[in-house]
């Protein structure tokens, strides 16, 4: 822990290479801080983009494990198959492309830390090969009957709330609990918008080196707008935002031009017929196209219900991704039952586009 920089109160703490000293950050450092010196198992829960990777790093170099290795694992990007290999290793001839050994990475991680990303994604198969792991500290390779000891501490990470994954039968609640030693909330960064100045400092200087430019000068606007929209992407997508305007920038100011379209909050407003005239399909059409309904057809008869049904499915799409996915506050920021909530996912087709 660093205890800090100008601008933070004595009492305050901070972490290399994270921003932000917000009292909601402040808090996810404390807590860091107090857990890393031991080999408590740590939840870091959150939504995408809101930087869990750089907290389970943050605990690993401030343990006393930090001269071992930190080995990331993103647990929704392979097959289950690939996955359990990728975990755990295999012996020559355990399946077909097996031409050789394989060390897995709790094996990789040993004397270290193992961060899993989107521990939510495995099936509930694996999950019985990971309470193994987790409550023995010890497994066999795929293909193999030797059993392997290790001695790594484990971080996981999931954007979504586990209980209602548990709840639902998709995750198993003993290794809920096993994970679940020590959680760790990451706010999102519409709960700590005070922190956005500094981001926006932070991702400029890094990309003006980058990207060897000199956009060096902020306008207010430009601040008071991001500080305002409602981010759905976190860090990742501000910082994306930041970079755009780097590359795009003709001078040396972050000006609001360089801002997209739905950060400046440019929705088309609606069409109204004027002195009882009416309304163009020309214009009708536009805003259709401005709000992504191109689709649709003004001279449909059933043009009101598909509306309606466009705008309930967007509506619910983004409450979703405010609530990181949990279906139970979701349902109640909406103010509906949550099965009604969960019928609604299924006939909007959210389901797969989730």
């Amino acid at each position: 822990m660093n205890r800090t920089s100008a601008g933070n109160s004595p009492d305050s703490f901070a972490i290399d290479g994270i921003i932000g000293s917000s009292q909601a950050m402040q808090q996810v450092y404390q807590l860091t801080q107090q857990v890393a010196k031991s080999d408590a198992s740590v939840l870091l829960l959150g939504e995408t983009g809101t930087g869990k990777e750089l907290i389970a790093n943050a605990i690993h170099q401030l343990s006393n494990r930090d001269n071992g290795p930190f080995v990331k694992v993103n647990c929704g990007a392979l097959s289950e198959s690939l996955l359990e290999s990728e975990l755990f290793g295999h012996v020559k001839g355990s399946f077909t492309g097996a031409v050789s050994n394989r060390t897995g990475r709790f094996e990789a991680a040993h004397s270290g830390t193992i961060f899993l990303d989107e521990i939510n994604s495995t099936t509930l198969q694996l999950q019985v090969k990971l309470l193994r792991v987790l409550q023995e500290r010890e497994f066999e390779r795929v293909g193999d009957t030797q059993t392997i000891s290790i001695d790594t501490r484990v971080i996981a990470a999931s954007n979504r709330d586990l209980m209602d994954e548990v709840n639902e039968g998709r995750f198993r609640e003993d290794v809920y609990w096993r994970l679940n030693v020590v959680p760790i909330e990451i706010p999102p960064l519409r709960d700590r918008r005070e922190d956005i100045p500094q981001l926006v400092t932070f991702f400029l200087n890094h990309y003006n080196e980058a990207y060897d430019r000199y956009v060096v000068h902020i306008s207010k606007d430009v601040f008071t707008a991001l500080q305002q929209y409602h981010r759905p992407g976190n860090v990742r997508e501000l910082q994306n935002y930041v970079e755009r305007a780097v590359v795009m920038a003709t001078g040396d100011e972050f000006t609001m031009n360089l801002l997209p379209p739905s950060v400046l909050g440019n929705d088309p407003k609606p069409v109204k017929p004027r002195g009882g005239k009416p309304v163009d399909l020309r214009d009708l059409n536009i805003m259709l196209v401005k709000q992504g309904l191109q689709d649709l057809n003004p001279t449909d008869g059933n043009l009101h219900a598909k509306l309606v049904e466009s705008l309930e499915r967007e509506l619910i799409h983004q409450v979703l991704l405010a609530c990181g996915g949990t279906q139970t506050k979701a349902a109640a920021m909406l103010g509906i039952n949550r099965n009604t909530l969960h019928k609604k996912i299924k006939e909007l087709g959210l389901d797969q586009h989730e």
